[in-house]
């Protein structure tokens, strides 16, 4: 630009100075001839014919020194933003001013819909820097629609009385005058237009300005189009890093711990989950090997994991049982899985893992239970519902205790004790089990067991009365598979009444537990009851005499009773109810 201004000056200079030389030569040649009167009339018309052709190369250098003016401000208007609604706005003001046109208009090329490609005016401004409304931006769209068209731009001076737009509508409604009119293009490609006018005054836009506008045009579309990437740039970046906040969210909120590597194993990522798993943190985690962060269960997988690199398929289901340091033993379970990009090439491998040491624990605790408790009760249970305090209910209570067992337990070695026990109390809770009834507890040799709770039994007592009788019977198939050294026998004893039954306890610690005076009654007649004899109160009888071949035995004196205690020695069941 320095250069440009330079060379106009230069050719200023030289007017001036061939100027000065006219005058000098006119005032020697009248010097030299002061009586030639018509010599100083023909040096007046040459001096002047000379004037006029400097002023207007004159005029055409100021016209040029404008225009290089303000190309110079247009691209430092257009330069100064990437913003584009601003630089939008800074390049219609611009042209506004150089133009000395009332109002503008700056038009870019949408494309898709159903239509197609469109002209979506972006900016429209008058010559007071003020954005225009709806109703002040009717135009003329068909020499809008010309220009976008053809490519080339479009002057008229007077559009009223110009014949190419004297029969248009448009222009007359509106009074248009004078109308400028040039395309955007970049590399050739035509992006918009940009379209001035004046409503007031004709003959405001010439050659000139049409040229300065198209130079303007050019330098203003390339600045648009770099606005509109960076816009388009600038939301993409957006996109993505709200897509990469939002996987990384999904990703740390994953129950399942997940690790990834790439083909030499080295991790790449893991989330909280594994975090937690594994008892490292991410940082020791990512960019180290595998075999160093999966050292405590390395071994166990280390097979799979080149199973999968060789058949790059996964393997799921892979469950292990590591020491974990600061953890103790879990139970893990793994899928193992190639790491594949979006065009499937293998590019290491993934591993999740869940952990289920809790799971096994419950559900250890669960087959606990199960052997407490009667499947079938289990299934009418509702955890929500069960709440610390007991409820007052009628039960029917069992317990059984093995007979002789003090002195058994003298000659025998601890572990074959509790081993030849449990084969006892095994074949026990199996009987009471088998009629739904619920194990309270085992009490060293004997069991505590109820009917009638938690689910309500109709035939509470005589599932009681069934479940000793099979007692007897499972004992009696028990000496057929032991030493005669290890037959032992049970007692049995059931009492039927009021019990409160609930959970005793803490949150923490529960116990689903039956008590009152008729749990007591149910122990002493048990106390009283020889080896393979089923004892019963008189209330139970009451509720089963018609099913059941009993023998009156002595009433009992029981502990902390005061009355003596009527008891029927149960035989058997009657034939009709043998199947229970």
């Amino acid at each position: 630009m320095a250069e440009n201004n330079t060379i106009i000056t230069q050719e200023l200079n030289q007017q001036v100075a061939l100027l000065s030389e006219m005058i000098e030569q006119a005032r020697q040649e009248m010097l030299a001839n002061p009586n030639d009167r018509y010599r100083g009339p023909i040096l007046i018309s040459q001096l002047a014919s000379n004037m006029n052709r400097l002023r207007k190369q004159v005029e055409r250098l100021e016209n040029d020194h404008i225009t290089l003016m303000g190309l110079i401000e247009i691209g430092q208007a257009v330069n100064s933003s990437l913003e584009l609604a601003d630089l939008l706005r800074i390049v219609m003001d611009q042209i506004i001013r150089l133009t000395g046109a009332e109002r503008g208009f700056l038009m870019l090329r949408e494309t898709g819909g159903k239509q197609g490609d469109k002209l979506v005016t972006k900016v429209a401004r008058n010559w007071e820097k003020e954005s225009l409304g709806s109703t002040e931006s009717a135009i003329s769209q068909s020499v809008v629609l010309r220009v976008f068209k053809d490519g080339q731009p479009l002057l008229t001076t007077n559009a009223q009385e110009d014949p190419r737009f004297g029969s248009q509508e448009s222009i007359i409604a509106l009074s248009i005058r004078s109308i400028l009119c040039v395309p955007l293009k970049v590399k050739e490609v035509i992006t918009g237009v940009v379209y001035v006018d004046s409503r007031l005054k004709t003959g405001i836009f010439t050659d000139a300005k049409r040229n300065l506008l198209q130079a303007f045009a050019n330098q203003a579309a390339v600045a648009i189009e770099n606005a509109r990437l960076f816009e388009s740039l600038r939301t993409t970046l957006v996109e993505v890093t709200d897509l990469k906040n939002l996987m990384a969210n999904v990703f740390s909120s994953i129950a399942s711990g997940v690790i990834t590597s790439n083909i030499q194993d080295t991790i790449l990522l893991c989330n909280q989950a594994a975090e937690k798993i594994l008892g490292q943190t991410q940082s020791e985690m990512v960019g180290s090997q595998l075999d160093q962060v999966l050292t405590p269960l390395f071994n166990d997988i280390a097979a799979q994991l080149e199973t999968v690199r060789q058949t790059d398929r996964q393997l799921i289901g892979l469950e292990v049982n590591p020491t974990i340091p600061g953890r103790g033993t879990l139970t893990l379970s793994l899928n193992l899985a190639p790491l594949k990009d979006a065009s499937a090439t293998t590019q290491g491998l993934a591993i999740v893992m869940d952990d289920l040491t809790e799971k096994r624990r419950l559900e250890g605790q669960k087959r606990l239970f199960e052997r407490m408790v009667s499947p079938k009760v289990i299934e009418q249970l509702n955890p929500d519902k069960l709440q610390l305090g007991g409820v007052r209910t009628q039960i029917t209570t069992l317990f059984a205790d093995v007979r002789g067992y003090t002195s058994f337990s003298e000659g025998l070695d601890p572990v074959q004790l509790v081993a030849v026990l449990n084969l006892y109390l095994k074949a026990a809770a199996e009987a009471v089990l088998a009629e739904d009834g619920t194990i309270d507890k085992f009490l060293g040799d004997a069991i505590m067991a109820w009917f009638n709770a938690p689910i309500p039994q109709a035939d509470h007592s005589l599932r009681a009365v069934r479940a000793g009788l099979a007692i007897s019977k499972s004992i009696k198939k028990l000496h057929a598979s032991l030493p005669p050294q290890f037959h032992l026998q049970f007692g049995v004893g059931i009492h039927f009444g009021d019990a409160v039954l609930g959970l005793v306890g803490t949150e923490t610690r529960l116990d689903y537990t039956a008590i009152g005076d008729s749990v007591n009654t149910a122990k002493r007649i048990q106390e009283n009851a020889a080896g393979g004899q089923v004892l019963i109160s008189e209330d139970v009888y009451q509720k089963v005499a018609d099913k059941v071949s009993v023998k009156i035995v002595n009433p009992i004196r029981a502990k902390g009773k005061a009355q003596l205690i009527t008891v029927y020695d149960v035989l058997d069941l009657n034939t009709q109810d043998t199947a229970g």
